[in-house]
């Protein structure tokens, strides 16, 4: 006989969690958790925030080796000890004890254990079944293992046991130019690790304003971090401890570790949706913008959903999948939304990119401003950085926001807003701002728009 349930959430991260609390505190639904490897999932445990801790150690080690002695701050050399750095990360998480802790006493049937669909009403966990009015489908995503010969003999670390290492790679090998991969490019980097990113495509970070992703580049560059585009890895083989990687054109390039960062696999392997008659493409479960599926009371949220893959978008989908259960509610749009890589300098965007722009219907212009023109810049001798606004000449409206500085998150965030009510370029050009800052960038851009 199977336990009944007003919602079961099959997955406890960041869309799981908030579907939960919606329903649970909104509706007084009984929910059921089900979770396999993580409760709270991958962000809180090992993506987003144990990264970012990485991020501002590696930040403090560079800024202290880079700008210490010409600040007249008399310091040594900065040596990272990356055991420590870890055990400083691991302290500033909650265990799965506290995490276990928290979800039972917010109410929720915690249930361990791979789900597996009986029917669309139905789902098993080991000798254990379950039925529910809803099923939300919230299970993320994994480190896509791209299909490179001799990838099988290869020890590759990803976003997850990169951040357990104990010693800092002598050289570092990283597959993908996207946020994460340039992310652990940039923290090993500064840890001392010598780095070679190689990506596919002709640009880093694919979905950025490309004259923002060169901007990066550049950057990264600077800091003796090697970017190869338009290429791939050809082939991977031991060479005694060390791997080699073949490039295009013959290129044998020997590394100590080698750090998968291109894709992502959906984690519906094992959930058995066909059971369910629930469609898929590629492995992700195909949703509307409402986030559900085809099969009534079913719906799905975050990485494992055809759909931006960010941890605000997996929050911002679950709480659309739960005002639909329960009647009503609003259509997902991703028009105004932000975005950022975390790397120094950041790379924040929010709207479109002048590519997008002008291969829509818009008339476009687009004005910059350097940030080493910006006087907080000036502090640190920053070099690298732009603010660039794209907007429509005739109507002045605001279409896209591109930050590459420091702040640039906080940046694209404030703006979101602003962007959806149809800010004007004249608009920030006049605006008020904070002296000095960098979101002056942003003004000093807009009004060149005036001239």
């Amino acid at each position: 006989m199977a336990d009944n349930f007003d919602l079961i959430v099959i997955g406890a991260g960041s869309a799981a969690r908030d579907a939960a609390a919606k329903a649970a505190r909104e509706h007084g639904a009984r929910v059921a958790l089900i979770e396999r490897t993580r409760w709270g999932g991958s962000c809180p445990n090992v993506a987003c925030r144990p990264t970012k801790a990485y991020l501002v150690a590696a930040e403090l080690a560079y800024t202290v080796n880079e700008l210490s002695d010409w600040m007249g701050v008399i310091t040594g050399p900065a040596r990272v000890d990356l055991a420590r750095v870890r055990a400083w990360k691991d302290s500033l998480r909650r265990s799965q004890e506290s995490w276990f802790e928290v979800l039972s006493d917010a109410g929720y049937e915690l249930v361990p254990g791979e789900a597996s669909f009986v029917d669309e009403r139905t789902v098993c966990v080991g000798e254990r079944e379950l039925s529910g009015e809803r099923i939300l489908i919230a299970t993320g995503s994994r480190t896509a293992v791209p299909p490179v010969p001799g990838i099988e003999h290869v020890d590759w670390i990803d976003h997850v046991s990169a951040l357990e290492l104990e010693q800092v790679p002598e050289s570092l090998l990283i597959v993908g130019a996207g946020p994460v991969g340039l992310e652990f490019a940039q923290i090993f980097a500064r840890f001392g690790s010598r780095v070679t990113i190689v990506n596919h495509g002709g640009q880093i970070a694919a979905r950025a304003d490309t004259e923002a992703a060169n901007e990066l580049q550049a950057a990264l560059e600077d800091e003796g971090i090697e970017v190869v585009l338009n290429a791939g890895v050809e082939s991977f083989a031991r060479d005694g401890a060390a791997t080699a990687a073949t490039l295009p054109g013959g290129r044998e390039l020997k590394v100590s570790h080698v750090l998968l960062a291109s894709g992502r696999t959906p984690n519906t392997d094992g959930l058995e949706v066909d059971r369910a008659g629930v469609e898929t493409n590629r492995g992700y479960v195909v949703v509307d913008d409402r986030q559900r599926t085809n099969v009534d009371r079913i719906w799905a949220a975050g990485d494992v959903a055809i759909g931006p893959q960010f941890t605000p978008a997996a929050q911002y989908q679950a709480r659309l999948a739960v005002e639909d259960m329960f009647g009503g509610g609003r259509r997902a749009d991703y028009t105004v939304m932000p975005t950022a890589i975390f790397t120094d300098p950041e790379l924040g965007s929010v709207g479109l990119t002048e590519e997008e722009a002008r291969a829509g219907e818009h008339d476009v212009d687009i004005v910059k401003h350097p940030v080493a023109n910006v006087t907080r810049a000036q502090f640190t001798r920053t070099k690298h950085g732009l603010f660039k606004i794209v907007f429509d000449p005739g109507t002045r409206r605001v279409l896209g926001v591109h930050v590459v500085s420091r702040g640039a998150s906080d940046i694209v965030g404030g703006l979101a807003a602003a962007l959806q009510l149809g800010v004007t370029v004249d608009d920030l050009a006049y605006m008020h701002h904070v002296y000095p800052s960098y979101s002056e960038g942003l003004k000093a851009a807009a009004e060149k728009a005036l001239a």
